[in-house]
């Protein structure tokens, strides 16, 4: 009987709980800019700092409210950057953003496996163990630069991303 009734009672627990946290959710509700939410939900979600914000929720903030341009986003790049101006109305030249997105390599012959690289790493880009010769995975690098300032040996280098089938891009024909 003991059992039966200590089941009871948690149930009963459950509900009202869950009662509780609903009413409280609907009564503490707070209302977001629409524009706000849909420009946070295009950001990529690094948090890597490139912008000059904390975060991209900061910088998708900011951008709404015109106190930043839409192209400060790097690792986003000039679709993003195109995207949000859409999305916000306004006009803006692209000629300015870099085309080539530089990715961090480390160099092997100089690492040795201090591991403050990865773990200064916004997206785990960087893989290897304590002591042992680190990689980058190139699909994951945003190139944020964050691991350059985290490296005492300076084993990391910014280089462009390597032209393979998933990132070459057909040139424009040049304008006669």
């Amino acid at each position: 009987m003991t059992a039966l009734s200590a089941l009871l009672v948690l149930t009963l627990m459950g509900l009202l709980l869950g009662f509780a946290l609903g009413l409280a959710a609907k009564v503490f509700h707070v209302e977001t800019d629409p524009l706000l939410d849909e420009v946070s939900a295009l950001m990529p979600g690094t948090q890597c700092g490139q912008c000059g914000y904390a975060g991209c929720n900061q910088a998708a903030e900011a951008m709404v409210k015109g106190e930043t341009p839409v192209t400060c986003c790097p690792p986003g790049g000039k679709t993003l950057a195109a995207t949000i101006a859409g999305k916000l109305g306004i006009s803006i030249s692209l000629d300015s953003m870099n085309d080539e997105l530089l990715l961090a390599r480390v160099n092997p012959g100089l690492c040795t496996g201090c591991t403050r690289c990865y773990k200064a790493c916004p997206t785990d880009a960087i893989v290897g163990a304590n002591k042992q010769i680190h990689g980058v995975i190139m699909a994951a690098c945003t190139g944020c630069g964050s691991c350059l300032a985290a490296c005492p040996e300076r084993c990391i280098d910014m280089v462009p991303e390597s032209k393979a089938l998933d990132s070459w891009h057909w040139p424009k024909p040049i304008a006669a």
